[in-house]
């Protein structure tokens, strides 16, 4: 039930994440040995995945928000929930906590997006409540384009190198 002074935007937001879906496949596609698989850098499928999770995330919410009748709570509630899993999921998995700031944005987002929609099925006609979720949608589609972005340019690549010239030997232990 999202008033038709909305749909110019969801729409935007929609096609938006569409194409950036596509163009994140293109990037896996690209760097497909370094992302996933036995041969994998660290980081590369953190990347993939959390780009993947925030751009369906706005992709599903934006295209449900368009249906009429329908009360964007419920997508925004269902969608928030499925992301904070996949990314508690990702991070326990992977042990990835390089990016403690990153994490934390990224769950307080999803947390926002969930307690936003709560509060729009228990009134979907709060405009407030209606602008606050659109632009939590937009920052998920714009940290979404920076790790797109941070993964074709082999971001993950580079951390990866680092720490390995991090981990060498610097030879042998001066003796006494």
């Amino acid at each position: 039930m999202v008033p038709s002074a909305y749909d110019a935007y969801l729409a935007t937001t929609a096609t938006a994440a569409a194409a950036l879906i596509g163009l994140l496949f293109v990037a896996v596609s690209v760097r497909d040995d370094t992302i996933f698989g036995p041969n994998a850098m660290p980081g590369g499928e953190a990347l993939a995945i959390t780009a993947f999770t925030g751009l369906v995330n706005s992709f599903v919410v934006s295209m449900f928000g368009l249906i009429p009748k329908i009360n964007i709570g419920e997508p925004a509630v269902i969608m928030a929930v499925i992301s904070i899993a996949a990314i508690v999921r990702l991070q326990r998995r992977l042990h990835t906590g390089r990016n403690v700031t990153v994490l934390g944005v990224t769950l307080l987002a999803y947390a926002g997006q969930l307690g936003l929609g709560a509060l729009l099925l228990a009134d979907s006609h709060e405009s407030n409540q209606l602008i606050n979720l659109s632009i939590v949608i937009f920052v998920t589609l714009i940290v979404s384009l920076q790790r797109a972005w941070s993964l074709l340019r082999g971001k993950h690549l580079a951390r990866a190198g680092a720490t390995a010239a991090h981990d060498l030997p610097h030879g042998p232990e001066p003796g006494p």
